[in-house]
């Protein structure tokens, strides 16, 4: 007659053989060595220079933070200047096509009724991009020291020659394009360039389930902007930056 144990029976002898494993494990395994790999795993991650400018924010990696920074001086939440986000997002070109994998965040600067003149590059090593993950899970990716480059209004906008006068000019009622390059060094672990936008759960149509996104830039004719609408008085108490949050959970506080 032969004996077939039923799964019930498999798991039932399986036990005393895992507890003898970790029993053994824990026997032969040093004290020092499992504390030591603790505090490693426990360390928190540091800032890195990125190879195209700028600085990765790793220590800000899974920080569940204000989406929308302090104030650097009046007028930084008043309508115009105003920067606004458009769309961001993965771009493959595959192995037929030239170029590498690519994150954008695009987005406009408009002005009130007065024109607004930036300088060439458009606020060259003073733009930051933070992306915040659902759900309380904190920054998944953050880059600062960052450059804007002024595009045309097509797919993969086509970046525009700069004008003579090294400057660009956004008029009353026009805007001008900006795209800005995530850098994948930038990207906490866990994520990748291509998912650090997924929302979670993926397909869900509640907007709480996606990312939050914050871009900032900073320029002195913002402030000089600023400080011209308010009729004089001193720029510097003036804020320099603009702001743009994405997904804001409490506009009460904007």
């Amino acid at each position: 007659m032969n004996f077939r144990p039923s799964p019930r029976s498999w798991l039932v002898l399986a036990l005393p053989v895992v507890g003898v494993l970790v029993l053994t494990y824990a026997a032969t395994t040093p004290e020092p060595r499992v504390a030591l790999d603790w505090q490693a795993a426990a360390e928190p991650l540091r800032d890195a220079p990125l190879p195209s400018g700028g600085t990765a924010q790793l220590s800000k990696c899974g920080v569940d933070e204000w989406p929308r920074p302090e104030p650097r001086g009046r007028a930084e939440r008043s309508r115009h200047p105003r920067l606004t986000l458009s769309s961001w997002g993965y771009y493959d070109p595959g192995p037929k096509m030239p170029g590498d994998p690519r994150f954008t965040v695009h987005a406009t600067v408009r002005t009130g009724d007065r024109p607004l003149v930036l300088e060439a590059p458009v606020a060259a090593g003073r733009v930051t991009v933070d992306f915040y993950g659902p759900h309380g899970e904190g920054v998944r990716a953050s880059a600062r020291g960052l450059t804007a480059t002024v595009v045309d209004g097509g797919y993969l906008g086509k970046p525009l020659d700069v004008p003579a006068s090294g400057r660009f000019r956004v008029d009353p009622g026009e805007e001008l394009l900006l795209e800005v390059e995530l850098p994948s060094g930038a990207v906490c672990p866990g994520h990748s360039l291509r998912d650090v936008s997924a929302c979670s759960p993926e397909g869900t149509n509640d907007a709480a389930d996606c990312p939050m996104v914050t871009l900032t830039l900073s320029d002195p004719a913002i402030r000089a902007y600023r400080a011209g609408t308010a009729g004089g008085g001193a720029a510097g108490a003036f804020s320099d930056r603009l702001v743009a949050v994405f997904l804001e959970p409490d506009v009460s506080r904007v």
